[in-house]
């Protein structure tokens, strides 16, 4: 099963059609999916990558091993309730607390910031993008996740340890994503990431060439009244290494208030017969434009 790419080099030129519509149907029929040519500096991401890794080996690494997760996969082999992960949480948008982290280097800080800085913009595109497929104004999610604040963004940087029996406890279990639209800058090595379509389990293999990993959440799913899905997925754990996963959330501010796109609902509360005596007159035109005309009927226009 191949994963859907999305070159936004074409993004400009005679491709822009097939590649939108290659981005509408990556929303709607798989939830996750890929960026290359996204415009954010490689370099850069290939320094947030080694100084999270060194970060881990230097402060997260040990305190994992010799936490209770290891003992009870050991001891007891009960995994329901464990995650087979070293974790912790930047806050960057409305406020950041990245410097309220004591162990992090002032390198990985700056670092960071200026990542994300680049990777908001990414964020903010990709918004526009998925509005207009909608048909909804360009700004249109953007605006929804707003609310008094702006847009919240916050990044989960985790590393999955190396785990000498996979077959007892997941890296992380079964969920779908509570916000908005995810970014990931992942292990370019180290596999573990499967998300759930068609009935199986899909195999995300690691990014060359620093891709970035998209996949839509649950309030997404909300806002366009489920034509995008927020996908199932979860980390298996790998026996052969540690695997690095840095996943940046979109989401709407707090006090956001989300609810379907107008636009985007189907017509209702209106009479059966009302709609057949439409339906007579346009039976062999556009559903869609049916609907909408519907719409319009029931809001009294």
């Amino acid at each position: 099963m191949e994963i859907p790419v999305i070159d936004f080099n074409e993004l400009d030129g005679e491709k822009r059609s097939k590649t939108m519509a290659l981005l509408h149907q990556a929303c709607e029929k798989w939830g996750f999916f890929q960026i290359e040519n996204h415009g954010i500096d490689k370099e850069l991401m290939d320094k947030v990558k080694q100084l999270v890794n060194q970060h881990y080996e230097e402060n997260m690494k040990k305190r994992f091993y010799d936490s209770e997760i290891p003992k009870s996969v050991e001891n007891t082999g009960n995994t329901t309730n464990i995650d087979w992960e070293s974790t912790f949480f930047i806050w960057h948008r409305p406020n950041s607390n990245i410097h309220e982290i004591t162990s992090l280097s002032e390198d990985l800080c700056k670092t960071m910031d200026g990542y994300i800085d680049q990777l908001i913009n990414l964020a903010e595109k990709l918004s526009e993008l998925m509005s207009e497929n909608l048909g909804l104004e360009k700004g249109y999610i953007r605006e929804a996740f707003t609310g008094s604040k702006g847009p919240s963004v916050g990044t989960k940087v985790a590393k999955y340890p190396q785990c000498h029996n996979p077959e007892l406890v997941r890296g992380l279990r079964e969920h779908t994503d509570a916000g908005g639209i995810i970014l990931l800058l992942q292990d370019d090595k180290v596999p573990g990431l499967e998300f759930f379509k068609d009935g199986q389990w899909v195999e995300i293999p690691p990014s060359k060439n620093n891709t970035i990993f998209i996949n839509t959440g649950d309030q997404l799913e909300v806002l366009t009244n489920g034509m995008y899905k927020s996908a199932l997925h979860r980390v298996m754990t790998d026996k052969n290494g540690s695997r690095l996963s840095i996943a940046t959330f979109y989401n709407p501010a707090g006090d956001a208030i989300i609810s379907p796109a107008t636009k985007l609902l189907y017509p209702n509360h209106f009479r059966f017969q009302d709609y057949l005596n439409f339906y007579a007159q346009t039976k062999f035109g556009d559903k869609g434009t049916r609907f909408v005309s519907i719409k319009k009927m029931t809001n009294g226009h």
